[in-house]
């Protein structure tokens, strides 16, 4: 119990910007373990985001509440899987080899394909939440943020890392996963779905997977595997799948 509560407290050093105990270091065997938690970290940034949404929206309005809601999130994870998604787009956008491909996402710089796509990506989150309904709101932030970390997490385990082992850039995360780790991630990520309306939003799967399927395919195409840079443009990409699908079901199931 001891060594999976340590386990876990990597994973919240390592995928927020929450504090942690002093004792908690950054072990390559934690690390490669620690994404068994990645969607309980995403319980905890939609359960913050969520409350923010509440709370603003008792005293504002639901635009105002989302941008607050957002503004939470974003500073909880400090933006990690966000810079993920603008190294992806800058990376794929502008490289036309492998090796490019990879030296553009390893660049610090942001370019106009990764500026862009990040005000796309937060004006879609910004659209879908703002407009939906505040009761669905809640439980979208919170099965969102842990069913899209789950799928994300899901290429550890049947993609190749393509970045040298011994690369100092390479994120720690981003290495191969064992099938427990996989089952314990599927657990917590899928459990959000399954406690409200009869775990109807589980459907919201079949869109996932489908988006989660081209994107490997993408990948492998052009790199022959995965980054972590494309683990956490996936994220984000499956997140807002999530957000489109959850009101669909809502409205029409």
């Amino acid at each position: 119990m001891k060594d999976e509560i340590k386990v876990f407290f990597t994973a919240l050093m390592y995928f927020s910007r929450i504090p942690v105990p002093k004792w908690v270091d950054h072990s390559e065997s934690y690390l490669t373990r620690a994404t068994r938690y990645f969607p309980i970290i995403g319980w905890i940034v939609g359960g913050a985001s969520a409350l923010t949404f509440y709370v603003f929206n008792r005293f504002f309005n639901p635009q105002i509440a989302t941008v607050f809601a957002l503004i939470i999130g974003i500073l909880i994870t400090g933006a990690f899987h966000e810079d993920g998604f603008a190294d992806v787009c800058d990376g794929f956008g502008g490289g036309w080899t492998k090796e490019k491909i990879l030296l553009i996402m390893k660049d610090s710089r942001v370019g106009a394909f990764g500026a862009i796509g990040i005000a796309l990506l937060l004006l879609t989150k910004f659209a879908l939440l703002s407009t939906a309904d505040p009761k669905l709101v809640l439980f979208m932030f919170v099965a969102a943020h842990s069913f899209s970390r789950f799928a994300a997490a899901t290429f550890l385990y049947t993609h190749d890392y393509v970045r040298p082992q011994d690369d100092g850039t390479a994120k720690p995360g981003a290495r191969s996963i064992t099938i427990v780790d996989l089952a314990i991630a599927c657990f917590f990520g899928v459990l959000p779905l399954l406690l409200w309306r009869h775990g109807v939003f589980l459907l919201a799967a079949i869109p996932i997977f489908a988006v989660r399927a081209y994107l490997g395919y993408y990948f492998k195409k052009w790199i022959g595997g995965y980054t972590g840079d494309c683990v956490g443009a996936a994220q984000q990409t499956f997140e807002v799948v999530c957000y489109l699908s959850f009101i669909m079901i809502w409205k029409f199931i």
